[in-house]
């Protein structure tokens, strides 16, 4: 088994995947997040991560679901003390904002339905600019100093909301963002590496991105403008966004490192990720065991540096660097 990653400077370590909840009460049913969530822990991995607002978005759904599962499955596993448990507040319209009122009932409701008494890793889901950095962070304070917390992170923050957000941290002697979860995958890479990837270097801090596989784009299952029709629920915006020139491009160096790996296209992007060095762990979901053990491959998976180049460039946005260059 591959060797833990703390996550910042938290006390708190994580074997190199992510397993994301998303797909907790949407995609998958109780009995398949059960059987997720056991593979996953029994295959050696500990980071489960997730939000109050997961998955609101499904037919049917309000919100809580994933949360909810999570618990359940916690209470009957008895394996709460073999995972790194994480979720999230302030994206939620039930529970929106990151107000030290907002803050102080989410949480209660995320450990009711949790069914624990410490969330190990609270995240700002989204950055509240309503709310000033200090009252948020002494929120997060008060709720570490109760135990009800261990560490706090945040997600989709600029970099410069970041770098504020880390000196508020130290000037007011508040906990600091040990984490951050920004979109990051071998295609949608300037966002990050341009601005946040420096910063979170130089402070020592812990990345758990999301859209590891640019919605399965990664994955190679959507080469044709016909494949859209593979996924009824996000097919046409994958094909839309990424069946262009350049991502046929890192498909076929995927494709091209895979094959001398004797690995999938999946696991060869993950494992890209994980090489990264500002990379603590990518989140992936899935929705069958079969699929999961496939993607926990990639942890294993050893790229060189000929693989990494490679990989770098067939996904260099050819007109970012010429507007670089101009």
């Amino acid at each position: 088994m591959t060797a833990t990653r703390e996550l910042g400077r938290s006390g708190l370590h994580v074997r190199p995947i992510a397993f994301g909840g998303n797909v907790f009460g949407w995609s998958a049913d109780e009995k398949a997040t059960f059987a997720l969530l056991d593979a996953f822990v029994d295959a050696g991995f500990n980071l489960v991560d997730t939000a109050d607002v997961y998955s609101a978005w499904a037919p049917g759904n309000a919100g809580g679901e994933s949360e909810t599962l999570i618990g359940k499955w916690l209470a009957r596993s008895g394996k709460r003390d073999r995972i790194v448990l994480a979720t999230k507040v302030g994206k939620w319209a039930e529970r929106p904002g990151l107000s030290a009122d907002n803050i102080n009932a989410a949480v209660e409701e995320s450990l009711r339905r949790l069914q624990t008494d410490a969330i190990d890793l609270y995240q700002a889901h989204e950055d509240d600019e309503s709310t000033p950095l200090e009252a948020t962070l002494a929120a997060f304070g008060r709720l570490i100093e109760q135990g009800k917390v261990r560490a706090i992170g945040a997600s989709n923050y600029s970099a410069t909301r970041l770098a504020d957000a880390l000196k508020v941290s130290a000037d007011y002697k508040l906990p600091r963002y040990e984490t951050l979860q920004p979109e990051y995958n071998l295609y949608d890479r300037t966002g990050y590496e341009a601005e946040l990837e420096p910063l979170v270097r130089s402070e020592g801090i812990g990345v758990i991105g999301y859209y590891s596989l640019a919605s399965g784009f990664l994955s190679g299952k959507y080469r044709r403008s016909e494949d859209a029709a593979r996924s009824s629920a996000r097919g046409e915006t994958v094909v839309r966004r990424y069946l262009n020139a350049r991502g046929l491009r890192i498909l076929a160096a995927l494709d091209d490192v895979a094959s001398k790996h004797g690995a999938s296209a999946a696991q060869v992007a993950l494992a890209w990720l994980i090489a990264r060095p500002s990379v603590t762990a990518p989140i992936v979901s899935a929705t069958s065991v079969e699929q999961l053990h496939d993607l926990l491959k990639a942890a294993t998976l050893s790229l060189s540096a000929q693989d990494l180049a490679e990989l770098d460039e067939a996904s260099v946005d050819a007109e970012e660097t010429a507007t670089e260059n101009n």
